[in-house]
């Protein structure tokens, strides 16, 4: 596979999700996408979020912490670093979340895509703590 045949893939397995299959159908080509294609971290950050909806939250950890890793701009990443950590009871939270305010601040173009996602989140989850309590911080 070369660089070049990921964002066809990328973009089927993205289309596939909001088309609304299955969950797990999506997960299976998110897995297949970081597989091989290991320093993509936009793959890494949809894994990490579907595992989340899945009701995976240490895959959805270990998933978020190579998307952060892989970059560590990526507001959407650190989300979803939050949530699973919110979910697993690991310390720290709130350094990630202070992070995304900052960054909501100075482009505000993110922050629009992140409320979307986080309004998608809810919708496709609904009663989600975790991601209820990110909301209000992100808020706050």
């Amino acid at each position: 596979m070369t660089a070049t045949d990921a964002p066809s893939l990328f973009e089927q397995a993205l289309q596939g999700y909001h088309d609304g299959r299955p969950l797990p159908e999506v997960i299976a080509s998110f897995q297949q996408i970081t597989q091989q294609e290991p320093r993509l971290s936009a793959g890494w950050t949809c894994l990490a979020w579907l595992q989340l909806l899945d009701d995976q939250p240490q895959e959805a950890l270990r998933s978020a912490k190579t998307a952060v890793r892989l970059n560590g701009q990526d507001p959407q990443a650190r989300i979803n670093l939050s949530l699973a950590m919110l979910e697993t009871g690991a310390k720290g939270v709130r350094e990630h979340v202070e992070i995304v305010q900052r960054v909501m601040v100075m482009a505000p173009e993110m922050a629009e895509d992140l409320h979307a996602a986080i309004a998608d989140g809810l919708q496709r989850k609904p009663g989600w703590k975790a991601m209820e309590k990110v909301k209000a911080w992100l808020a706050g």
